[in-house]
């Protein structure tokens, strides 16, 4: 037994010798907490799995972990959190627009004045691969090419409008999601009318507010970043964190790879109030949660009396996100806290139901656990969250502006119907049965970009010009021969016309 065991022990250590650890460069300068929630576990696990890692972000480490370095942009900025205020408009949306290229801006800017950044290139330290995070700025692009690094792409959410053609994915907005608005894959004339609409208006704003801006601040430290939009056509893998269980079917390039719920960790112990809370509850809990990002608190009196009073019509005990320090009538079966451990609380099966803004990661959390949602989409992916959730028959959707006590409570009893919570499970167990695990899947392919650097794996749909994709070459060719040879068919039977009316002519003439 002793033998074998050292022979295990020799197999292991001539494995891991062979084990190619890497240098990685984390980019993440956005200032979004649910976004970096997202990231952190990924970042963390390719440090536990030997790798050198060096994270640009506004959340460093409160505890120290081998092999992971923070480049710490803390207090350089604004965190986003409890920003918005629960309502939706077409005002908001362009709202929304502003806020993301302004931040963008800003966050190249401040990103590029850090000290320990500049050190970076000032030292030509080497990296082997960054992982770049995908949303509202590319200036992060340009710091990789100085670096000379090949770049993975990673998101925490639908792709954004402008981010579509650089993996060659030409938008169509007949059965393709919008990150911003409703309708799903299933959109109306008008829906469809919206989505051209706004498709551009971002494509034209992130272009002309964004990436020159951007451009402009590089060369204030570089002399030779090429366009930002080359360098995202040049990203090797892109870790989109959808599933297609969730989401639906995707037409991606096969550089475009679905790692959808690697932040999920496992339930941790409630904290005693918590669980105390749930326990005790004889017919289970629905736990009411808006995100970090939206303020549930700044909700109109109308609409928190809405929720109130639906809750109320149930026997269910309620959990509830909330920023202040009592809800209106103080009701005794909903405890309310700013802060929850969303996770946990969703792994409990005494948790029936979930009321949700549809962000990203809760989205995820419910699935994995199986968990129906009413989902009430205010901004951003929420929209196509909660299209995929009711899709997909995770749950059922409530706009803001039908929400009363009536309609939410025929949601909250929809899902909360047994038949309906037992086919959520079967969805959760088909959303969980992969043959790798998602955390593995990113981690592999990471690991994947920077071993084949030298190979460009980029669609060759990136380069097809938009005349060529549609085919109108190919149709203007078929048509003008189609033009030339029906022309000449009529002049043909024209002729046949003619020669058989002299014909005719000669035989009169000839009888005559």
């Amino acid at each position: 037994m002793a033998k074998q065991t050292k022979i295990k022990l020799l197999l292991l250590t001539f494995i891991m010798s062979g084990v190619h650890t890497l240098n990685i460069l984390g980019v993440f300068p956005y200032q979004g907490r649910s976004h970096f929630f997202v990231f952190q576990p990924y970042l963390e696990e390719l440090a536990r799995r030997g790798h050198s890692v060096t994270v640009i972000s506004h959340f460093p480490q409160t505890k120290a972990l081998k092999n992971y370095r923070d480049i710490s942009l803390a207090n350089t900025t604004k965190i986003m959190e409890n920003a918005f205020s629960v309502e939706r408009s077409y005002k908001s949306l362009i709202e929304v627009s502003f806020y993301l290229m302004n931040t963008g801006v800003e966050n190249c800017k401040i990103m590029l004045a850090n000290k320990e950044v500049q050190d970076l290139w000032k030292n030509k330290i080497h990296f082997d691969v960054a992982v770049v995070e995908q949303f509202n700025s590319d200036c992060a692009l340009g710091l990789a090419y100085k670096l000379g690094i090949p770049v993975v792409g990673t998101n925490s959410h639908v792709l954004m409008p402008y981010q579509y053609e650089r993996f060659g994915i030409h938008y169509n907005p007949s059965y393709m999601t919008f990150q911003f608005l409703e309708g799903g894959t299933k959109p109306t004339l008008f829906q469809r009318i919206e989505r051209t609409i706004f498709h551009h208006y971002y494509n034209f704003i992130f272009e002309y507010l964004s990436q020159r801006t951007n451009q402009n601040t590089l060369a204030q430290y570089f002399d030779d970043i090429p366009p930002l939009n080359e360098l995202a056509r040049e990203i090797k893998i892109m870790l989109f964190y959808h599933n297609f269980v969730l989401s639906g079917p995707n037409i991606l390039p096969s550089n475009v790879k679905e790692v959808g719920g690697y932040h999920v960790a496992q339930p941790k112990e409630l904290r005693p109030d918590v669980k105390k809370f749930i326990e005790e509850s004889e017919h289970g809990i629905i736990y009411i949660s808006f995100g970090s990002m939206l303020k549930a608190a700044a909700t109109s009196l109308d609409k928190i009396e809405a929720i109130l009073g639906a809750v109320a019509e149930l026997p269910q005990r309620v959990i509830w996100k909330w920023e202040e320090g009592t809800l209106p009538g103080n009701p005794k079966n909903i405890f309310i806290s700013n802060w929850l451990p969303q996770n946990d609380i969703l792994a409990h099966p005494k948790v029936l139901a979930f009321y949700s803004h549809c962000g990203q990661l809760g989205t995820t959390e419910a699935i994995y656990h199986g968990v129906p949602v009413v989902g009430m989409p205010v901004f951003g992916d929420q929209p196509a969250n909660a299209a995929a959730v009711e899709e997909s028959g995770l749950g059922v959707q409530i706009q803001i502006e039908d929400l009363t006590k009536e309609n939410l409570l025929g949601k909250l009893r929809t899902v909360l119907n047994p038949e309906f919570r037992k086919r959520v499970k079967f969805i959760s167990k088909a959303w969980n049965d992969r043959p790798v695990k998602a955390m593995d899947s990113a981690i592999f392919w990471t690991e994947f970009a920077a071993k084949y650097s030298n190979i460009t794996f980029r669609s060759r749909s990136v380069d097809v010009p938009l005349y060529q994709y549609l085919v109108l070459d190919v149709i203007a060719v078929l048509g003008s021969i189609s033009v030339i040879s029906v022309f000449v068919v009529f002049k043909l039977l024209g002729r046949l016309c003619t020669s058989k009316r002299e014909n005719d002519k000669k035989n009169k003439l000839k009888r005559k």
